[in-house]
Parts: structure tokens; C-alpha cells; sequence
């Protein structure tokens, strides 16, 4: 799933690519991919854009001049959804089908980008609003790490009281907004934490050091990310990445083997040397490590 790092750099690219130019068509391909009728999708078409923006996750294209007039479009990648610019849209209009193609927007210079789905689960959602406030997702995201405002005595206060597991702390949306599955698990392996300890137990020096290690571990992924292509962000973030989706391989830092914790639809990658004493955690359900 494209997490905070890699939006942001699809925003920087868009910003660059999109701002000034105007919408010629917006395409929905797959039928499940638009969630809302009101403005239209054909109102952005003959319309500038103005602006590209994040809001966690989400990528937010404002079309038209800024204020009550502006309309936005918001696309939420999902887990296997992903942009894929183009120097010049095929001439032919895309087809409806099982392929993973879900919507193209083609530019007055026929330059545009289509957005794709892999996989058999459909959850890449496109929005056009009036404000972005008006997309649940959005409305409830918690703060942003790269905010100026978000310090280690604001991201104190979110732990305070919070009796999940770490791991589940993190990828909550409504508490931090654009850090998933494996940037969490990077973020744990920095701070050396096991996933599963509780925030409620942290000590005011572990609350510093895993402040500490999400902000070096996102904003090194952002600047890592800078000026790549969009179509070369997935292969970089793999490359970054230490211990998420890499079950059997070396730890970086220690040599121990990264260790799994599958789930129904996911799963989390540890080192168990660096993170819970040496003790690999079995089950999510059985482990009680490091409480």
C-alpha cells in the first residue's frame, strides 16, 4: 500500500506535472471506483488545475479557482491501487473490464494519468467534492508527522491513555495520518519495540525514542522518494525498507533473522535481537512479550 512517503512524492510529481493545465475528460473505468455522484466526474473537464495537496494518504487535486467554486478530486490508492503517468493517453478510450485500469484523466495537452488496481479486491476509491472535509476518510484522519505542529509532546498526548498494541497505534489513521503496514514496522525496528508492547506502558524515554524513530524513519522516506518518477516509487520504497517484507533475511543492524507474524489479511516483520529480547512472537493472540 503507497503510505505517506510515496503520496507525498505523487503529490510533488503532480504538482509539477498537473498545476496550470486543464482537465480535457475524466474516465471512470471500474465500476466500483467512484464513491460519489454529486458534483459529477464530467464537472472537472474544460477546468484548470490549481493545486495537488495530501491529506495522509489521500492525493487531493483542486480544479478550478481556489474558494467556494473549487472542486476537488480525491483518490485513496488503497492497498493495490497506484498512478501511472502518462506523456501521451492512447487515443482509444479505455474499456470497461476485468484488467486492473479504474479511471483515466486525460490534460488539454494529452499528457494524463491513469490510476490501476491489481488483485481481485477493489478498494481504490475516487471522490469529487467540494471540500475535502467532506471525504469520511479525511474528516477523521489524526495529525500529519510532517506537520509543523506535531511534536514529541503532541505525539505524548495521542499515547496517553491508548491501550493498544503499538502496532495498531500506528497504523490508526485517526490517531497519526499516513503511516501503514510497513512503515510500521519500520518505525518499531528503529525504536527496538516489539509490536505488540502496549502504548498505555511506554516510559517517557521510550515515548522520546519512538518519536524519535518516526520522524527520521518517514521524513528519510520522503527525501528518499524526492524527485523519483511515479513510475519508479514502488521499487524505491522496497529497496528502503529493513525489515517489512523481508521474513528470513539478515537484520541490518544485528544479523538475526527478520521474523513474521502473519494475520487474516496482513502481516508484520521484526528482528526478534532487536526488538523483544531475543524471543520470537508466535501468535498476535498467544504472545504476551514485552508488556
Amino acid at each position: 500500500m503507497p503510505e505517506l512517503p510515496e503520496v507525498e512524492a505523487l503529490r510533488a510529481f503532480l504538482t509539477e506535472h498537473l498545476v496550470g493545465r486543464r482537465v480535457a475528460r475524466a474516465m471512470p473505468v471500474a465500476v466500483s471506483v467512484l464513491k460519489t455522484y454529486d458534483p459529477p466526474l464530467s464537472s472537472l473537464e474544460g477546468q484548470a488545475v490549481t493545486a495537488v495537496d495530501r491529506h495522509g494518504k489521500f492525493l487531493d487535486i483542486t480544479v478550478g479557482e481556489s474558494g467556494a467554486d473549487a472542486l476537488h478530486l480525491v483518490t485513496h490508492l488503497a492497498r493495490a491501487g497506484w498512478l501511472q503517468w502518462k506523456d501521451q493517453v492512447p487515443a482509444t478510450p479505455p474499456r470497461p473490464g476485468k484488467g486492473p485500469l479504474a479511471m483515466r484523466v486525460v490534460l488539454d495537452s494529452g499528457e494524463g494519468f491513469d490510476l490501476t488496481e491489481a488483485g481481485t479486491q477493489k478498494r481504490l476509491a475516487v471522490y469529487v467534492v467540494r471540500d475535502p472535509a467532506e471525504v469520511a476518510g479525511i474528516a477523521r484522519l489524526g495529525p500529519d508527522p510532517l506537520g509543523e505542529d506535531f511534536d514529541r509532546a503532541a505525539f505524548a498526548a495521542l499515547l496517553a491513555g491508548e491501550r493498544r498494541q503499538l502496532k495498531g497505534v500506528l497504523r490508526d489513521q485517526s490517531v497519526i495520518a499516513g503511516i501503514g503496514n510497513a512503515y510500521s514496522d519500520e518505525i518499531l525496528h528503529a525504536a527496538k519495540m516489539s509490536p505488540f508492547k502496549l502504548a498505555a506502558h511506554l516510559t517517557d524515554d521510550e515515548v522520546g525514542r519512538l518519536y524519535e524513530a518516526m520522524e527520521h524513519t518517514v521524513r528519510e522516506a520522503v527525501e528518499r522518494s524526492r524527485g523519483v518518477a511515479a513510475g519508479r516509487l514502488k521499487a524505491e520504497k522496497k529497496s528502503g525498507l529493513r525489515v517489512h517484507g523481508r521474513t528470513g533475511e539478515p537484520c541490518p543492524v544485528c544479523g538475526d533473522s527478520i521474523r513474521e507474524v502473519s494475520f487474516s489479511d496482513s502481516s508484520l516483520q521484526y528482528c526478534p535481537t532487536c526488538q523483544t529480547g531475543g524471543k520470537p512472537l508466535a501468535d498476535r493472540r498467544l504472545s504476551r512479550l514485552l508488556k
